[in-house]
This record gives structure tokens, C-alpha cells and sequence, in this order.
């Protein structure tokens, strides 16, 4: 029997031991349900897993050249749910890069570092919590 409780979270990133560091921090600190893909392509095929938060590399070409890089995951993502929110990774504190990845219509961008897992937390924490408040709204409209 599944806990419907748990939060489906998707990791897409090409760095082996990033992803599995972050997969252990996630399943050690909170409730959640995690699949993990090293690709953009893997990460796709399994959007029918309807995740509820995914978590995106900004390069993805590490290991297979030629895939797709992180933005275009993150829109073919938003094209086939413009609702999951995507917040994007990257090792790169560059300005134009978070920019890039908010006009692609990622939920956030955090620098990978050593407090990337904690900023991580609290966007997931306020995306749920804004999910919530849009439900509850939207089931008082309705009965209005």
C-alpha cells in the first residue's frame, strides 16, 4: 500500500555522486517518494509518475553527448505540465543563467553548493504550501 502522503519528487541530474548525495539528504530529512534520472530524455519518458516537484540540472550533458541540456528538459516539461514546478540546479552562480531558467518558467534556481539542499527545502516548502492555499481557494470559489 502506497503513503499518499509522500511527496513524488523527480532528481535530473548527469553528476552521478551529486544526485545520489542529494537522494540520500531528501530521503534521510523528510517524507518523500524520489526518482532519480540522469537524463532529460529519462526524466520525460516518466512524466506519467506525475512528479510533484521536479529538481533539474541546467547542464545535462555529461554523460550522453548530445542530450538535452536542462532548458530544454525544463520546457518540454512545462509543455506537457505548465503546473509542475521545476526549480533548476546549477554549479554556476551566474546571473544571466538564473535569469535564463526563470523565462523558461522554472519555479526557482539554486547554485549548487553546500547549503544547496537546505535552499532546496525551503523552496519545496513554499511551493507546497502555495499548492495548498491555491486548492483551498479554489474549493471556496467554487461554492461561491
Amino acid at each position: 500500500m502506497q503513503n499518499t502522503n509522500k511527496i513524488k519528487l523527480f532528481l535530473v541530474d548527469d553528476d552521478a555522486l551529486f544526485l545520489k548525495s542529494l537522494e540520500i539528504e531528501f530521503l534521510e530529512n523528510a517524507n518523500f517518494d524520489i526518482e532519480t534520472f540522469s537524463t532529460g530524455e529519462l526524466c520525460i519518458a516518466n512524466l506519467s509518475n506525475n512528479p510533484d516537484i521536479v529538481i533539474l540540472d541546467f547542464h545535462l550533458d555529461g554523460i550522453v553527448k548530445g542530450a538535452m541540456n536542462g532548458l530544454e528538459t525544463l520546457d518540454k516539461i512545462k509543455e506537457i505540465n505548465s503546473n509542475t514546478p521545476v526549480i533548476m540546479l546549477s554549479s554556476q552562480d551566474k546571473i544571466d543563467v538564473a535569469i535564463k531558467c526563470m523565462h523558461h518558467k522554472a519555479t526557482d534556481y539554486v547554485v549548487k553548493s553546500e547549503t544547496a539542499f537546505f535552499r532546496l527545502k525551503q523552496i519545496i516548502t513554499s511551493v507546497l504550501h502555495s499548492q495548498k492555499v491555491e486548492k483551498q481557494l479554489s474549493w471556496y470559489m467554487d461554492r461561491m
